[in-house]
């Protein structure tokens, strides 16, 4: 497991914590909208410098009391089979975990979730299942049904979480996220729409792109609310 960096306190991406992020090299998806590659693609892997675990748990050590929680995030985490072990020391330190996910891996998550390893899931919907461009972006041995897999996980209501989807020009069209409402949504679903930023990407032409207008995002997630607890763009 290749700890690639540390972000050493954020506000926003534990909700309602103070936490820090650490990011874990390595990812069974190829999302070209991707502004990590340094996480990604193992040439980019290969060079980026890495964190020795001791360290990181010595900084969780000196920060007990202070932070609350920890981001763990990728890349894609559980792809790590070590995963468990490396939550379940942060976890006797005191602090709550927070796991961002492509959903690819649902024995590992319902592993985490049924031992309460887990605090807070957030689990990233490429596009709807009908879409061709979620298929494209899977590596092998990865499937729709394995995406699916990971959302009844979660809806199934033992761990808190939400549902995401980073919003990109050319690749999604405004009626797809009523079928994406349809899918994922539920009484206690919180889902958030975050729009694609124009910057260093994996394919490089996807710098290109413009990204849609905030109002446009907020008109799909008007339309599509009513299927969910909370339905917002961030």
């Amino acid at each position: 497991m290749i700890i690639a960096g540390l972000q050493r306190t954020t506000l926003i991406d534990y909700p309602g914590k103070l936490a820090c992020v650490v990011f874990l090299a390595g990812c069974n998806f190829r999302c070209p909208w991707c502004y990590s590659s340094e996480l990604v693609l193992p040439m980019k892997i290969a060079k980026q410098p890495r964190l020795a675990e001791k360290d990181f748990f010595d900084f969780l050590r000196e920060r007990k009391g202070l932070l609350e929680g920890v981001v763990i995030c990728g890349g894609e985490p559980t792809i790590n089979k070590e995963l468990p072990q490396f939550i379940g020391k942060i976890k006797n330190l005191g602090y709550a975990v927070k796991l961002d996910t492509n959903g690819s891996n649902p024995e590992m998550l319902k592993n985490l979730v049924d031992i309460r390893l887990i605090d807070y899931v957030a689990m990233d919907i490429k596009a709807s299942p009908e879409n061709p461009a979620y298929k494209n972006l899977m590596t092998e041995g990865i499937t729709i049904d394995k995406i699916r897999e990971s959302v009844n996980i979660l809806k199934g209501g033992k761990v808190d979480f939400e549902f995401r989807t980073t919003v990109v020009n050319t690749i999604h069209k405004k009626e797809e996220f009523l079928e994406i409402a349809k899918w994922i949504g539920g009484p206690n679903v919180k889902y958030y729409l975050q729009n694609f930023r124009a910057e260093k990407t994996i394919e490089p032409e996807f710098e290109n792109i413009e990204p849609f207008k905030e109002e446009f995002l907020k008109e799909i997630a008007k339309e599509i609310s009513p299927y969910f607890k909370i339905c917002q763009v961030r």
